[in-house]
Order: structure tokens, then C-alpha cells, then sequence
């Protein structure tokens, strides 16, 4: 099995002190993509850049103590891509990708594995235009990587896509992470292109260009397609949040079809508490 495990660290030392590197090393993935490393290369230096005999690849924010992603593997990339090609978001340290291309592989021998980190709309309109921007001109890159490689997106997406992926929906409609312009962005991305209909017709602009459908795959929930509490991965750090289990599903491993056909059992460490997010994992039957 091919473990590859996504989380979002909320800062790598703070992680580091609450005993990340010792799970990982018990843990053992094959691949780890972390999000929010909130550091820059000089802090990572001498520190970080193996965890348990794995070899990081980086994407640094510019500003200091901000964003920030990271893949960290047992086995060597092809290639690594880092930023998206955005002339606004790519400052802000939101993609890597890693390339493992084996020409002789039967199953998927073009394949990425991509650490995303959505921006987050939370602190107001400024930002939560940002978000929309983003969302805006990422779409028409995952779908142009889609048509040439398989890939699997592993991150914060900063978006609840159903009402069963948080606790409180029925206050959070006009919140960030719950509107409903993100939801139909997501739902567009994960939309069978074959199975389109009027309801895409729907989307605002500024959130998609394109309603010809993602055909993308959701991994969590093709694995747990009913899974309501087990399926929260975030909790606020306000009042007593997590005591109370009440979350959001913010963090998402987005497949190509192919790779997502592999994908056998998924796991959510709740208990472990390295950031206010929690570490998840999808076993694919697969060998890199």
C-alpha cells in the first residue's frame, strides 16, 4: 500500500513541538503533504528538511510567518513544480507539486502529487475576494493537468463542500468555507464531465469559467460517502470546539479518476493534536 497522508501543520515548529516528527516516524508514510508550514527556508535549513527519512520539497510564502507547503517522500521525484504559475497567489506559497514519472509503470506512469493550500476568506471581504480569484484561475490548471498526467491534490481547501461535512451548517451559509459560491465551485470540480446539466449554468463567474465539468474525485468520500462527525478535520479554537466534536472537513485528497480507483481505506487521526487540524490518510493500492 501507498500511505499518503495530508495535513495542515498551522507552523512547523509549533507542529514539531507537539511531537510531529516522532508520529511520523511511528507512522511511517510512504508520502506526506503538509500545508501552513509558516516558515522560510532558513528555518527549515539544518531543521526540517528530512522528517523520518523523508526528503522535503518546498514552496516558501514571501512574507514571513505565512502560508507555505510542503511534500515530503520516501521515494525520489521526477521533477518538482513549485507554484502554479499565478502572478498574484504563487508569492504566497500555495503549490508544489512532485512529479513520479515511470514510463514502465502499469498503472498510472505520469503521476503528481500535488500540497495545495487554498486561501482562506475568514478574515474578511479583501480576503474572501482572494479566495474567489483563486478559485477563479485554479480551476482551468487542474483541469489542463488533468489532460496530460494523473495527479492527487492533498490540502487545506478551506471549503465544507456538503452540509454533511460540517456540524453547524445551518448557521454557516453566509460564512466562509460554507458559501455558496465555493460549494459550486467544488461541486463543478467534482462534476462527471459527462453528466453535466443546467444546475452549472449556475456558478458565478468569478468562480469558474468553465461548466463543462472537473470530473475530479473527492477520495475521502468516495471511501465514506455518509460519514458525518468521523469526517471533520478542522476545529475552531474557540469555546470548546473539538471537545464537542464540532468541525469541518477541510481537508480533501482531490484525484484523477484513475488514481482515485485506487484508493482502498482512508483514516482521519483525530487524536492527534499537532494544529487545529488533524492528519488524514488514504491507503492506495499503488507502488511509486
Amino acid at each position: 500500500m501507498f500511505k499518503l497522508t495530508s495535513l495542515n501543520l498551522n507552523g512547523i515548529r509549533s507542529a514539531a513541538s507537539k511531537g510531529l516528527l516522532e508520529w511520523v516516524a511511528q507512522y511511517k508514510p510512504d508520502c506526506i503533504c503538509v500545508q501552513e508550514l509558516k516558515a522560510q527556508a532558513a528555518d527549515v535549513s539544518g531543521r526540517f528538511e528530512e522528517i523520518a527519512g523523508l526528503k522535503g520539497y518546498f514552496h516558501f510564502a514571501e512574507k514571513k510567518g505565512y502560508s507555505g507547503v510542503g511534500v515530503y517522500t520516501r521515494h525520489e521525484p521526477s521533477d518538482v513544480i513549485v507554484g502554479y504559475g499565478s502572478t498574484e497567489f504563487d508569492a504566497e506559497g500555495r503549490y508544489v507539486e512532485l512529479r513520479f514519472d515511470r514510463p514502465g509503470r502499469k498503472q498510472s506512469p505520469k503521476l503528481s502529487i500535488i500540497s495545495c493550500y487554498f486561501p482562506s476568506g475568514s478574515s474578511g471581504e479583501e480576503r474572501q475576494a482572494a479566495k474567489f480569484r483563486f478559485l477563479a484561475e485554479f480551476y482551468p490548471r487542474l483541469l489542463a493537468l488533468k489532460e496530460t498526467r494523473d495527479f492527487v491534490l492533498c490540502g487545506d481547501v478551506n471549503i465544507a463542500h456538503q452540509e454533511i461535512d460540517l456540524k453547524n451548517f445551518k448557521g454557516n451559509r453566509k460564512n466562509s468555507g460554507f458559501l455558496p459560491e465555493e460549494r459550486a465551485w467544488m461541486t463543478e470540480l467534482l462534476r462527471d464531465a459527462e453528466l453535466v446539466n443546467e444546475a452549472a449554468e449556475e456558478l458565478t463567474q468569478r468562480t469558474s469559467p468553465s461548466v463543462r465539468g472537473g470530473g475530479m474525485v473527492d477520495v475521502y468520500r468516495k471511501l465514506q460517502p455518509t460519514a458525518t462527525d468521523a469526517a471533520y478535520t478542522w476545529w475552531s479554537n474557540r469555546g470548546q470546539a473539538y471537545a464537542k466534536n464540532v468541525g469541518w472537513r477541510l481537508d480533501y485528497h482531490l484525484a484523477t479518476p484513475a488514481f482515485a480507483a485506487l484508493a482502498r481505506s482512508e483514516h482521519i487521526y483525530k487524536e492527534q493534536r499537532f494544529s487545529d487540524h488533524a492528519p488524514m490518510s488514504v491507503d492506495y493500492q499503488f507502488e511509486l
